[in-house]
């Protein structure tokens, strides 16, 4: 049976060095590869979910694999903190999520960072050694898709049109925003189980942070994720070069409770943010758990000064998205945006960080869905003196989405 799980995930995805590779896994490539992503652990934890869980020393994670930190010395926290503010006070009925399953079963030590162990089996069911851990490649048509303002005109910056790329084997409804040098950007986002149809599929309610230009973009990216198992992108620790300082966090653990329609809502809090002392990227999560950072060194050079474009919402991805028949894997909550609360899945306290260095609401939005029948997007303000609240999701396949 096709183990159903949320992934707190993060990636660096440079487009224009990923490769495609056919076939299934070798079983003598699998044990190798097992060597190099599962560190040695002080301590082991069996999570009641089946996942376990290796306490690492903290200079022995898979970040040190990665070329340009061999000799790195790891900064266990900003030279700053942007002070946590709800920038929306209609959240009142919703709840933190308890966060992770496998913190039930015990923590690991000062000194070490808790990473979720890689299986033979999970390797096994990749389409190859090389491209597991890996966000499967974006290719860009030349056709793009116009961004609704929300007075339902396009956007205009210096007189130029703004469009989004179209994104084969993908689906997204998101809120943008771009015009700007952004150096951070947070929300609350509403945790769900939508459905994933089938084990190549993967369903995200996520924050992006891109820059560059087409599809030679750099992008950091944090939310959860719903996958039928198989793990599909280059999330959490699978490459090197995202260093983590906390033990608390698992990234790939199984997140819990998860809200219920018409019932109670749970969210994750996620913040990502720039030192501009160090231009390190930091992941901050649950309000005031630092969870680690991304290095300048890392990067290319995109997002070593800020970021342009900034993205609130959900992707799906599958081979039968744009197309007839299309994937019944949903999004959000797998209900549209139309909802609204206690039935879509949505985001709030959602803002941005510019070289002010003050959390603030974008001066500018727009709305973005790919197939507005299959997958939709909604930025609904609930009443006079608040800041709207970002709806986003659909069922996927559905008598208008054939």
């Amino acid at each position: 049976m096709a183990k159903f799980i949320f992934r707190v995930f993060l990636a660096v995805i440079l487009l224009y060095l990923s490769d495609r590779v056919n076939g299934k896994a070798k079983f003598k490539d699998v044990e190798e590869k097992l060597k190099q992503l599962n560190k040695p652990a002080v301590k082991i934890i069996q999570s009641e979910d089946g996942d376990i869980i290796d306490c690492v020393e903290i200079y022995k994670q898979p970040a040190f694999d990665h070329p340009a930190l061999r000799n790195h010395v790891i900064q266990m926290k900003p030279s700053f903190d942007l002070k946590e503010v709800k920038i929306n006070s209609k959240n009142e009925s919703s709840k933190l999520t308890v966060f992770q399953t496998w913190q039930k079963s015990g923590s690991c030590p000062e000194g070490t960072v808790s990473i979720r162990r890689i299986r033979r089996e999970d390797l096994l069911r990749a389409n190859s050694v090389q491209q597991f851990g890996r966000k499967p490649q974006e290719v860009v048509l030349k056709s793009n898709t116009t961004i609704e303002h929300k007075d339902g005109q396009s956007p205009f910056f210096n007189n130029t049109k703004f469009t989004m790329p179209t994104v084969v084997n993908r689906s997204a409804a998101t809120l943008v925003t771009v015009g700007y040098n952004y150096i951070g950007a947070k929300a609350d986002i509403h945790v769900w189980t939508p459905n994933v149809e089938s084990e190549d599929e993967f369903t995200t309610a996520q924050i992006w942070l891109k820059a560059g230009p087409g599809d030679n973009f750099e992008s950091l990216e944090s939310g959860w994720m719903k996958d039928s198992y198989k793990t599909t992108g280059c999330f959490d620790l699978h490459c090197s070069g995202f260093v983590q300082t906390s033990s608390k966090v698992a990234f790939g653990g199984a997140l819990e409770p998860v809200s219920t329609e018409f019932g109670q809502q749970y969210y994750i809090n996620v913040d990502i943010f720039m030192d501009p002392n160090t231009n390190y990227w930091w992941l901050k999560i649950k309000e005031d758990l630092i969870i680690g950072y991304w290095p300048a060194s890392t990067l290319l050079f995109y997002l070593n000064h800020s970021s342009t474009l900034v993205e609130w919402g959900g992707q799906v991805y599958s081979s039968n998205v744009k197309k007839k028949a299309h994937t019944k894997t949903g999004m959000g909550s797998g209900q549209f945006a139309s909802g609204l609360r206690g039935n879509a899945c949505y985001m709030d306290n959602i803002a941005i960080v510019d070289f002010s260095m003050q959390l603030k609401y974008p001066q500018w939005v727009g709305t973005w869905a790919d197939e507005q029948y299959c997958y939709t997007a909604l930025n609904y303000q609930e009443g006079y003196g608040t800041l709207p609240v970002f709806y986003f999701g659909g069922p996927g396949q559905n008598f208008n989405c054939p």
